[in-house]
C-alpha cells in the first residue's frame, strides 16, 4: 500500500479518479486534482510548503516532486506529464507541459504553457520558459518553438494516455 501521511495537520488530498502505485510516496500538503497518477517510487513531499496540481496530472516512476521551507511551494497545472526519474522542487508548470525523463526543474522556475523541458535538462534557479517552447541542455536553454501539434499530438496525448493506463490497475488503486 501506497504511503500517505500528514504532516503538521496537513493531509493529503486527492481527486476523483486518481492511481497512486503501492510504493509511492505522498506526505504533507498536497492537493491532487482529478484522474491524476503517482507511480512507481515517486515521491511526492509536501511536508516543508505546498504542493497543488491540477487535473491528468502524472507523476511517472521514480519522480520527486518538493518544495522548499517557507519559500517555495510547486504548482503544477493540467495536462502535465512529469517523465521517469524527474525532479521538480519549489516551482510552477503551467498547463500542458511535458518534463522529460530525468530532467530537473529548480525553485522559481515557471514553465509556461505548451512547452517540453527535454530528457536530462536542468533547468537552473529562476528561470522563465517561455509558451510554446523546448528547452533543453545543461543548463537548460531554449533550442526551438514548440509546433503547435506537437502540443496536441505529444503532451496532451502522454498525459490521456496515463489516465487509461492509470484504469489498468483499477483493481489495485490505493486512493479509492
Amino acid at each position: 500500500m501506497a504511503t500517505i501521511l500528514p504532516v503538521l495537520g496537513k493531509e493529503p488530498q486527492l481527486g476523483k479518479n486518481c492511481f497512486v502505485a503501492p510504493n509511492a510516496t505522498i506526505v504533507g500538503d498536497v492537493v491532487m486534482g482529478d484522474d491524476c497518477s503517482i507511480w512507481f517510487n515517486a515521491v511526492v513531499r509536501g511536508d516543508v510548503n505546498f504542493i497543488k496540481m491540477g487535473n491528468k496530472v502524472n507523476i511517472q516512476d521514480g519522480a520527486v516532486i518538493h518544495c522548499t521551507y517557507e519559500k517555495n511551494g510547486t504548482t503544477i497545472g493540467n495536462n502535465v506529464s512529469i517523465g521517469h526519474n524527474a525532479l521538480v522542487h519549489g516551482c510552477v508548470l503551467h498547463d500542458d507541459v511535458l518534463i522529460g525523463m530525468g530532467a530537473i526543474v529548480m525553485d522559481r522556475c515557471e514553465i509556461h504553457s505548451n512547452s517540453i523541458i527535454a530528457a536530462g535538462a536542468v533547468v537552473l534557479e529562476g528561470t522563465i520558459v517561455e509558451e510554446g517552447s523546448i528547452y533543453a541542455g545543461v543548463p537548460a536553454r531554449k533550442v526551438k518553438d514548440l509546433p503547435k501539434d506537437t502540443v496536441h499530438g505529444e503532451i496532451q496525448r502522454i498525459a490521456t494516455n496515463y489516465v487509461k493506463y492509470s484504469s489498468w490497475f483499477a483493481d489495485f488503486n490505493a486512493a479509492k
